[in-house]
């Protein structure tokens, strides 16, 4: 350990959570051990798989733990144990009691992917993108009892375009927090704290747990709205819609700036305009017919699964 590196334990599950690892393997700073969810079934074959940040780890030779529950003793005074200097935590999973809180030196840190207090909860990622925001990011906080609600240390933004996706924005928000953890992490190591900055609880907002029936289209929404669905809820849940009484998983779309009058959810024409809310219309580039395989619209045309 060189003179400024502080004794880390990090705590995440999935690849969000791994490029951060990463970030502090590759940094002067010791990661002393991961814990992360238990290894689940996963897949077709129902494989037990460990998580993304459970593999890394331990191709790196850093200990895992994978507790089911923070809530008992022996798992807090376990944790105690390790004399961590803090711990950083990026899509854990678990609640962390206050006895695992106030464990390390600097207690625990929290890469956050969103502006907070905007998009506190479970994916901020997929509502920042569903719901219409021009920018996201990234906040490291300190974490204290409340959900997301702790006092904040560091942000950065990223705009969000048109071609924004969940998987796009993901990818580099999961980037940003590395970095940004990796500076909070040389700041404490120097100064021996950080400043940090109280959230307005009037200006937050909640993003919860995404669920299945958030990925049904509702063609009388207009078609920015349903653009922005799209883009936020693929791969999971996914979102459909019925096309001439046919369920599709729609895929990818684009806005068409032309005037749609119409009736509601019909198809236009052969480039696959769709008519939606306002008079608007949407323009289907890939759908997947129900136990089939994606295409394109004109392979759907061809193949008989939507008529003009």
């Amino acid at each position: 350990m060189s003179q400024h590196s502080l004794k880390v334990i990090f705590m995440g599950t999935p690849d969000f959570a791994a490029v951060a690892l990463q970030a502090l393997i590759d940094s002067d700073h010791e990661v002393i051990c991961a814990y992360s969810q238990p290894p689940r079934p996963k897949g077709r074959g129902h494989k037990v798989q460990k998580s993304p940040v459970h593999e890394l780890a331990e191709s790196h030779d850093i200990p895992v733990f994978t507790p089911a529950t923070l809530k008992d003793k022996g798992a807090q005074e376990e944790f105690a144990a390790h004399n961590a200097d803090v711990a950083i935590v990026a899509a854990y999973g678990l609640l962390l009691p206050m006895a695992v809180l106030e464990a390390p030196k600097y207690g625990c840190l929290n890469i956050h992917a969103s502006l907070l207090p905007h998009w506190r909860g479970a994916s901020p990622i997929q509502h920042a993108i569903w719901k219409g925001d021009d920018a996201s990011g990234v906040t490291i906080m300190q974490m204290d009892k409340g959900l997301d609600t702790g006092d904040m240390i560091l942000k950065d933004q990223i705009d969000i375009s048109p071609q924004t996706t969940a998987a796009s924005l993901h990818d580099d928000l999961a980037q940003m927090g590395g970095r940004l953890a990796l500076q909070v992490l040389n700041e404490l190591a120097k100064r021996g704290q950080v400043d940090a900055e109280k959230q307005d609880n009037a200006l937050s907002s909640y993003a919860p747990l995404l669920k299945k029936s958030d990925g049904q289209i509702n063609w009388q929404d207009k078609a920015s709205d349903i653009d922005q669905q799209i883009r936020a809820l693929n791969p999971w849940p996914g979102v459909w819609g019925e096309i001439q009484g046919k369920r599709f998983k729609i895929l990818q779309a684009d806005l068409v700036g032309d005037h749609a009058p119409g009736e509601v959810g019909s198809v236009l024409n052969k480039n696959g305009d769709i008519v939606c809310g306002s008079a608007t219309a949407l323009r289907i580039i890939k759908l997947q017919p129900e136990g089939k395989k994606a295409m394109d619209f004109n392979a759907a045309l061809n193949g008989g699964y939507i008529a003009l």
